[in-house]
Order: C-alpha cells, then structure tokens, then sequence
C-alpha cells in the first residue's frame, strides 16, 4: 500500500518537508478554505497542486471534497449544489487527482467526548463516553424526544451525571461535540461562533422527516449524477463509514455495517462508486467483524484508513494502539497487501504524545503519534511484502 498522510494545507504546522522525512509518499488534502459547496476551480486546485509537486510528493487523495448538506437532506438547491460538485470533479480530474473521500453522515461527522483521554504511559487518545454523549443530547442539547433513544439503566446515569457536572464540563462537552472536531472536518460549526448549540440545533431541524430509507435514496441520487464525470476522467470516489457506525442525535446512518455497504455499492453498481475502509470507524459498532467486512469488499475499496479501537464493557469506545483493538490492523494490510496492493493507506487518530500536546494541532492528527503509527504500520506492510514475495 501507498503510503499516505492527512495534511491540511499550507497553514498546516506539520510540513511537507517534514513529511517526506519520516517515509510519507502520497498527501492526503483538500481546499479546507473554500466553503462547502462553492466550486473548486483549476486554479486553486493546480496552485496546491504543484506546491505538493514542488516539495517532491504527489497528492493522492482528496479528502473530503465535502457533500453539503442540502445534498444529503434533498432541499431545492441540491441539483445546483451537485452541478458544483461535478464541476470541481472535472477540475480535480484534469489535474490528475482522481481519489476522492467524502462521506455522507448528516450535520455531525466523527463524534467523540473527550479529545486528551489520558493513559498510564503519559500520552492521550481521542475517548467515547455514552453516558457524557447521552449527557449532552437530552440535557445541553435538549432535542426532542432524545430520552426515547436511550435505556432507563442509561438515562438513570444520565441523571446522575447531572448532580455532579460543572459549567466548564458541560462547555468543554459542547466544544468537543460540535466545535473542535466538526469545524475542521464540515466548516458547519467554527470555533468563535457565539452559539453553536443554537446553530447545531438548526441543522439537525433540516433533517426532520428525513429517515433511513430517504437519506439512502439522495445518496443514489447524488451518485448517479456524478458518476459519468466519474466514468470520463477515472475518478474513484470513496465512501467513509460512520463514526461511530450506529445512529446518534435522532439522524439515520447508512454506511454503518455489511448491509449498509451493500446496498450503496449494488444501488450505483460502478466500479468508482467505491469504498473508504477505515478500520477505526467499523471496529467502533460491536456488530462489525472487521477483517470479514475487508475480505467482502477489498475489491472495491479505493483508500485505506488504519487505526484501531477498543469497546468497553461500559459500551464505551477509546482509539487503541495500531498494533492492537478490534480493527485487526495486522490482518488487515495481509488482506488489503494480497488482494489490492496498490491502495492508498493513511495512520489515522494517533496519540498525543511528547510535547505534541502544545503544538494546537487538529484533535486525532498529531505528528508523533501518526509518525509511530506510521513506522508500525510500515513494518508490519513490508513484512507481510516479503512473505508475500517469497
């Protein structure tokens, strides 16, 4: 496999440079600064282009070239908003990138309650509380009919949570869930918005009335459309599962499981209506057997995600070390290795570690931690070569 790293840019403080240091050999990026469904136009995307070209890499994957939200939901301006997409596909296909991540979970993307969840060995991971999630949907959030979605044994907790949960707790919790991971990822929420909840609130309010079957029918919709520019110009484009794999905040999932995969592969029976395979994601649904899922769909996954997670016996789920956790990353790169060599891969959620906890990196994308990960990984994929090879 291609090795490849998730890098924002030119304001990015891990460099290029650097990232040719440690091994990397493809780049990972998107037009973080060009708001979600305006169209990416040549000149922006030749300009990083060739700054990627001139530091001696090459840009593998476009990750995310984001589906907006009226997209998902199917308001009236979706057909203008796809034209766009398809549009900024021509433009990214005439230079030559032809990979592209997105996904299609409605307003929220990857969710997590604590971002500096602290080990015994002093480094910090990305964390899942339910009842802290469960926390912030019925008491900050206070959706309507959100108590339904949880157990009595759940919300008894919930209860309890809230005899003893401070102001800044219940801030820290509003700027993890929506602020800090969803304004990098979606730009629907910034940091310095004066109210996100209120913002948040709103978005979710476009999806009423939209359910499972409804939001897989705008997925088909939006794939069919697109995919002639796909045909034209080779573009693989790669859906990312969700994070995690189940419903949350009363919104559908529908890249959740096998069945889920299935459907989106068979409904748009393409070869470049292909799939993002992150491990992390799929191995934080209890229901996912992760080493099968690659074996079922290896031939039609595009870009490879390698990270790994535990689930707890409290139903809690914590990023685990690479080489461990219910993503079976060793198996997965014998399957991914024999079966579809070429593919690009990315280390994803690295620990913070060092004095990487000072740098105000992205939460999940410091340097050291995917630096180690990436030397495991690296090692594991060319030991597996040469058995391979032999």
């Amino acid at each position: 496999m291609k090795k490849t790293w998730r890098w924002f840019g030119k304001k990015d403080k891990i460099t290029l440079p650097m990232l040719r240091q440690i091994g990397v050999e493809g780049i990972v990026t998107a037009l973080h600064d060009i708001p979600n469904g305006e169209v990416w136009s040549s000149e922006a995307i030749n300009d990083l282009n060739n700054y990627i070209k001139e530091a001696g890499l090459c840009w593998s994957v476009v990750e995310s070239l984001p589906v907006s939200e009226a997209i998902k939901y199917g308001g009236d301006n979706r057909d203008l908003l796809i034209d766009n997409y398809i549009t900024s596909l021509r433009n990214l296909g005439e230079a030559g990138i032809k990979t592209v991540c997105y996904n299609f979970m409605p307003v929220i993307d990857w969710i997590r309650t604590d971002l500096m969840y602290p080990w015994s060995d002093g480094t910090f991971s990305l964390y899942f509380d339910k009842t802290r999630f469960a926390y912030f949907d019925c008491m900050i959030l206070k959706r309507e009919s959100a108590k339904e979605d949880y157990s009595k044994e759940e919300m008894d907790k919930v209860y309890e949570l809230d005899k003893v949960i401070t102001e800044h707790e219940k801030e820290q919790l509003i700027d993890t869930i929506i602020v800090k991971t969803q304004g990098f990822i979606n730009g629907n929420i910034k940091d310095g918005d004066k109210n996100p909840v209120a913002i948040f609130k709103t978005l979710l309010a476009l999806y009423n009335g939209t359910d499972q079957k409804a939001l897989r029918e705008n997925l088909k919709y939006f794939l069919e459309r697109i995919m002639p520019i796909c045909d034209e110009y080779d573009i693989n484009m790669c859906i990312h599962p969700d994070d995690p794999p189940y419903p949350v905040l009363g919104l559908p999932r529908i890249v959740s499981n096998r069945d889920d995969i299935e459907w989106i592969l068979n409904a748009v029976n393409n070869s470049h209506n292909g799939l993002t395979f992150c491990a992390g994601s799929l191995s934080s649904g209890i229901h996912n057997n992760v080493p099968e899922l690659a074996r079922q769909f290896v031939s039609r996954t595009r870009f490879v995600h390698l990270r790994s997670t535990n689930i707890l016996s409290d139903g809690n789920f914590i990023e685990a070390p690479h080489l461990e956790g219910r993503g079976h990353l060793i198996e997965l790169a014998c399957i991914f290795e024999k079966e579809n060599p070429l593919l690009p891969m990315r280390v994803d959620h690295g620990r913070l570690m060092l004095d990487d906890a000072d740098k105000g990196y992205n939460p999940g994308y410091s340097f050291y931690g995917r630096m180690y990960a990436l030397a495991q990984m690296d090692g594991v994929i060319e030991t597996i070569k040469n058995e391979l090879n032999r």
